[in-house]
């Protein structure tokens, strides 16, 4: 009941959000509502689950202030801005930019992330207070929650100083990787699949960490940013030679 239930409330989600989006005119605003979605289900699961009372409130605590948070964040940084780049290459070419971004855009999302959360709903079942590993897990989120935090913090101070224009962040946590809040989100989620794991069922959901993981680091997140930044700022190939991609390393000597 509670997989249905989560997998119908993305759907209305995703519905809801396309409705508003072609009213709008940018198909952009589902990157707000990504944050928003995993906390949707992690509510919804926590309504219907009949789990330990105390995992539950813990994964729907870590879940909603991660999911929250970057919401917040991606809606102020689109304040006033158009279309997002990717978007328009994915849909420009159709005659019916908003029939294909359904299959395009909301389809794969919704699909990416009811799989990615499915250590949040398997976890809202499951029987057993909360031991030494999900303990653990809720460290690693908070490792991962600080990383994204900051480095969303520091990005946006560095964009908003006039001086910055044109130029290359590589200070604070973008010393040691070029997606510090990358890495970050994907931290955050090793450290809830560690929470369901702490009982059998939720160990199956390995696969859902490494997805989104591999989503950032090597699908749709890391790679399309860094075509873009490479064409836009110049220094931005020198900046690539000597800092980490993805995982925190001490700079490169260049």
């Amino acid at each position: 009941m509670t997989y249905l239930a989560c997998a119908v409330a993305v759907v209305i989600l995703l519905a809801t959000t396309w409705t508003a989006a072609v009213r709008l005119g940018r198909h952009s605003v589902i990157d707000v509502i990504w944050g928003l979605g995993f906390t949707v289900i992690a509510l919804v699961a926590f309504v219907i689950g009949d789990g330990d009372t105390s995992r539950r409130l813990l994964v729907l605590a870590l879940t909603a202030i991660w999911g929250v948070r970057l919401a917040l964040h991606i809606a102020r940084r689109s304040i006033g801005a158009g279309e997002d780049p990717r978007y328009e290459r994915m849909l420009g070419r159709h005659p019916d930019p908003n029939t294909a971004a359904i299959t395009r855009i909301y389809l794969p999302q919704g699909v990416v992330m009811y799989f990615v959360a499915l250590p949040v709903m398997v976890a809202m079942g499951e029987d057993g207070g909360l031991g030494p590993l999900a303990w653990i897990g809720a460290a690693v989120w908070l490792v991962g929650f600080a990383f994204e935090a900051v480095g969303d913090w520091q990005l946006a101070r560095f964009r908003a100083d006039p001086d910055s224009k044109g130029k290359v962040l590589d200070t604070g946590l973008w010393r040691y990787t070029r997606h510090p809040n990358y890495f970050g989100d994907a931290v955050v989620w090793w450290g809830l699949f560690l929470i369901a794991a702490e009982r059998w069922p939720g160990v199956l959901t390995l696969l859902s960490p490494i997805a989104m993981t591999y989503f950032l680091a090597g699908k749709t997140g890391k790679p399309l940013l860094e075509k873009q930044l490479t064409r836009t700022r110049p220094g931005y190939a020198d900046y690539v030679e000597r800092t980490s991609g993805f995982f925190p390393l001490p700079p490169k000597k260049h």
